[in-house]
Formats: structure tokens, sequence, C-alpha cells
């Protein structure tokens, strides 16, 4: 379950958070495809948790599986 990610009309506009924080999943999964590891990722924004990184990854796979899908 990927109860670390959030949707809220009032938080970045709706946009698929980390636990309601202005920190966008897109965010996090970008810095991966860079090359970031877990450890950089948490130096750089110490609120989040590694459970919150890899539910970000996760999301990310599962918007893509989705994407295939759609006729």
């Amino acid at each position: 379950m990927l109860n670390c990610i959030t949707f809220d009309p009032n938080i970045m506009g709706g946009r698929a958070c980390i636990r309601g924080m202005r920190i966008p999943v897109s965010v996090i999964v970008r810095q991966i495809a860079h090359g970031a590891s877990f450890e950089e990722i948490l130096e750089g924004y110490p609120d989040l948790t590694r459970e919150d990184i890899q539910q970000a990854i996760e999301y990310a796979a599962w918007l893509t599986e989705e994407q295939v899908r759609a006729p």
C-alpha cells in the first residue's frame, strides 16, 4: 500500500506528494533517475524517510504500468 503518497488540492495543486508535505513525488523520482542515492536524497530532504522514497519509486512504476495498459 502506498500510504505515504497523498493528494490534496490545497498542496502543490493536487499533485502526488509525500505525506502531505510540499515535496512532489516527481521531484524524488527525478533525483533517483539522475543517479542520486537514498542517502543523498535524505540529506537534502531530512523530513523524508527511506520508506517515503521507496513508495515514490513504487508509485512511479505503477503509473508507468498503467500507461502501458491504457488503450
